[in-house]
């Protein structure tokens, strides 16, 4: 609710899987935050902590600083729907368990929600390994008219290199937070069906919110710098793994085959061929031949696995970490 200094409060949510210092820097920086109306909520899928972050952690939880919860089971939407349920805040605030926040960072988030066609709110990454590709040079005003059409967006919006405040279609895991009445009104949940790294769940989500009339606004100013580690936080699967690429291959067609027309489908599963399997722009990946073979290889394995799921889903709604939520976890 809005509190006697005017500000919402906002529920900063963190899914972590396998994380240990990054995990504890990310909560660090949260309370460090200048914003007395926050709430922090981990969502801890880790077996084991080291005895370290394992301390650190139950003081935080003892000491009130923080809502623990501990699950045993790895779905970064299962973790987000679960948080959701527990959350008190009139913005719910996602991020990685590997990001570091400068100061002013949840009120930048917060400042954007005064204008009520506003939902959901996109923050500037400053991502590690994206940012070293182009030496941190490059700079966009405005994102091309590809980056709102929902058939090849996903190669046009660039929350790296965005400097200036904008609607957009999409935002990035990391670093998003929605207004509550998306979920308590709209009843709108993370689709758990995606699997692994689950890459392209805050692509459904923003486009199934988009049909409730909310705008998606892009700002700059909350930004913050994800560490990109490659295992833990939201994997449940090394990237490297042949599970990891067929999951990545199933979340991008299941994305599609859930959500955009005929039309929008072809073109997006092109460009994902063109990119993903020849290794064109942006992707620029191996060109050899075997390599290509091996991407295509997944990429079919992918499509097939998308469409089970996409036909299971006349007989459930996949939401199965939801359906085991009845608070005996909590801690």
């Amino acid at each position: 609710m809005t509190n006697d200094q005017g500000l919402l409060t906002i529920s900063a949510i963190v899914p972590t899987y396998n994380r240990e210092e990054p995990l504890r820097d990310t909560i660090s920086d949260l309370l460090a935050q200048d914003y007395p109306h926050l709430e922090i909520i981990v969502v801890d899928q880790t077996h084991h902590h080291t005895p370290e972050i394992a301390a650190y952690l139950s003081d935080m939880a003892s000491s009130g600083k923080i809502r623990l919860f501990r699950v045993p089971w790895a779905s970064l939407p299962g973790a987000r729907n679960y948080a959701v349920r527990r959350a008190q805040g009139e913005i719910i605030l996602f991020l990685d368990d590997d990001v570091r926040l400068p100061p002013g960072f949840l009120k930048a988030h917060a400042r954007n929600y005064e204008k009520p066609e506003i939902g959901a709110v996109a923050g500037r990454v400053f991502d590690r390994m994206k940012l070293s590709d182009s030496g941190g040079s490059l700079t966009i005003e405005d994102l091309p008219p590809e980056a709102m059409d929902p058939g090849i967006a996903w190669y046009y919006i660039d929350l790296v290199h965005t400097v200036k405040p904008q609607q957009v279609l999409s935002v990035r895991g990391c670093n998003m937070s929605f207004r509550r009445a998306i979920f308590a009104k709209h009843g709108l949940q993370f689709d758990e069906r995606f699997r692994g790294s689950a890459v392209r769940e805050e692509s459904d989500f923003c486009l199934r919110l988009r049909q409730t009339g909310y705008q998606i606004w892009y700002d700059p100013e909350a930004h913050l710098v994800h560490l990109g580690e490659e295992t833990g936080g939201c994997h449940d699967i090394s990237t490297r793994s042949l599970q990891y690429q067929i999951t990545f291959y199933h979340n991008h067609f299941f994305m599609g085959l859930k959500n955009l027309t005929p039309s929008q489908c072809l073109r997006f599963f092109a460009r994902l061929f063109d990119c993903h399997v020849l290794g064109h722009p942006p992707c620029y990946k191996t060109p050899s031949l075997r390599h290509m073979i091996v991407r295509f290889t997944f990429y079919t394995l992918g499509f097939l696995s998308a469409l089970t799921t996409l036909i299971q889903a006349n007989a459930n709604d996949g939401q199965i970490y939801s359906w085991q939520d009845d608070g005996k976890f909590e801690k």
